[in-house]
């Protein structure tokens, strides 16, 4: 059954399945904050990559989810959806972009390292382990809140149908 016509583009049952979507969408959005933070810690000694200079720090960048729905929900009776697949109907979180942190990262001298320039010196990456482990802790937390709100809905969408 298609959700998306009953009272209109974004009323009627398409709404009691909006807090799914807002906790999908947190979801979403923090697997990949823990997936960009594992990224830039093993990358943390990385001095030289395909590009040329050391790995530079990866951020994910957030912003509110649009106010207009985008895609119709569509359930087989009985069965509720699964997280990852949920689509943003204009709630929650999105996702604007994983973008390069332009600055530097610290000059260390080593004359032996093959990346040292004609001083000894070597440009490591911009990435700070601990940070990266505090973002990482930051983020887990925010996916198993939105992990409990999911549950907790899908709890009582279910409890519903019984009534």
């Amino acid at each position: 059954m298609a959700l998306g016509g009953i009272n209109g583009g974004g009323g009627g049952l398409r709404t009691i399945f909006r807090p799914l979507a807002i906790a999908a969408s947190g979801l979403r959005a923090q697997r990949l904050r823990i997936e960009t933070a594992s990224a830039n810690i093993a990358n943390a000694e990385t001095t030289r990559t395909a590009a040329g200079g050391p790995y530079r720090r990866q951020v994910v960048t957030l912003e509110a989810g649009s106010d207009q729905p985008t895609l119709p929900l569509a359930i087989t009776p009985g069965e509720l959806p699964d997280p990852d697949t949920m689509p943003d109907n204009g709630t929650g979180v999105r996702v604007s972009g994983v973008m390069e942190d332009n600055s530097q990262g610290p000059l260390v001298y080593d004359p032996g390292h093959p990346d040292a320039d004609a001083a000894g010196y070597v440009r490591y990456p911009n990435v700070s382990v601990t940070d990266e482990m505090v973002n990482m802790m930051e983020s887990r937390r925010m996916y198993e809140a939105n992990a409990t709100v999911f549950d907790a809905v899908k709890s009582m969408l279910r409890r519903a149908i019984d009534i």
